[in-house]
């Protein structure tokens, strides 16, 4: 990638409001709150929240709800849903919600659209019973949203709140090659989940690029990837910190769900060798090191990629770490934009 594509990169976060081991939702909440808030003082550009649905690890399940109250609490930043799952709603519903939204904070929100379920299978059935949500394919799904957005004058029916201009922009997510070939179809911006599926993100961002068709939202490819970061003062101290994320990876692989532990309880864990040659299999996506280190990763995920934007997420325990690591990250932005 050259120095003029790095000049125009940004940096955003994605926070799930995690639930770390012996904290509450109320108090993930709360630290969603206060990083947003650092993020708009340190000047990121954009704050997205998911939609997860009877997750013990995640608080964010309704992203129209927190987006409305992270847009009150901030002032500059845009403010999204990463992303509403279109499947397990209603059109006209998410029209509705983002269409307030737009109107309360014009110009701020955002409006990312998933089709994964988003949970277990009794939790998602719960919102929404698999027959509803499978009654029409995510396409059509999609162009009935689009309809709303953008309504004819003798529909039959309009979501009221959109109307005068307060429709988002509509960012497709997903984390193959399927999402970015419909992305690129309907001239949508993209959002690539690198940390769910790296391996697959350049040739998916690839993909997005050569099929893309200039729409009325976007004449040209726009796209951001999400990545997983953990940054500190130093190698060691990232690495440290890393051990969190580490151990619940094992456990997982294991068939045991746990809650993010600490850096200690990670540290003190009795590792066996074949305990470390699975953490090796599978935290690669984890970008993890002092700024330099991480300078290094990141400027390889924009080379790969093309990407205009980084979307952080950061898998630590102790909130002030989280915010420490945002912190490094905002001072690396120069070194990134200028390659």
């Amino acid at each position: 990638m050259n120095g003029d594509r790095h000049a125009d990169v940004r940096l955003s976060v994605l926070d799930t409001s995690p639930i770390v081991q012996g904290s509450t939702p109320r108090q993930a909440l709360r630290n969603t709150v206060d990083l947003a808030t650092l993020a708009d003082e340190l000047g990121y550009h954009r704050y997205w929240v998911p939609e997860h649905h009877g997750m013990r690890g995640v608080a964010s399940s309704a992203p129209a709800v927190l987006v409305g109250h992270l847009a009150g609490a901030t002032r500059r930043l845009r403010v999204g849903a990463g992303g509403v799952l279109l499947p397990n709603h209603a059109p006209i519903v998410v029209a509705e919600q983002f269409g307030t939204l737009a109107a309360l904070h014009p110009g701020r929100i955002d409006l990312g659209l998933g089709r994964a379920p988003g949970g277990p299978g009794p939790a998602v059935d719960a919102v929404r019973p698999a027959a509803e949500r499978t009654a029409k394919s995510f396409r059509r799904q999609l162009d009935e949203l689009q309809a709303y957005f953008d309504p004819s004058e003798d529909a039959r029916v309009k979501a009221i709140p959109v109307l005068g201009g307060n429709a988002p922009p509509l960012w497709l997510l997903g984390s193959s090659a399927t999402s970015a070939e419909l992305a690129a179809e309907l001239g949508l911006p993209y959002a690539f989940a690198h940390h769910l599926n790296p391996d697959q993100a350049q040739p998916a961002m690839r993909r997005y690029r050569e099929r893309f068709r200039p729409s009325a939202q976007a004449e040209r490819p726009q796209a951001l990837v999400s990545v997983s970061v953990i940054v500190a003062e130093d190698d060691e101290r990232a690495e440290w910190l890393a051990g969190s994320t580490r151990l619940k990876v094992l456990s997982r692989a294991g068939g045991r769900r746990i809650l993010l532990p600490s850096p200690e309880e990670a540290a003190a864990y009795p590792y066996t060798d074949g305990d470390r040659a699975e953490i090796a299999a599978r935290s690669g996506s984890v970008l993890v090191g002092g700024p330099r280190t991480v300078a290094g990763h990141l400027r390889k995920v924009l080379g790969d990629t093309g990407a205009d934007e980084l979307m952080v997420t950061t898998p630590v325990y102790h909130h002030a770490d989280r915010r420490r690591s945002y912190q490094l990250l905002a001072a690396l932005a120069d070194r990134l934009r200028h390659g």
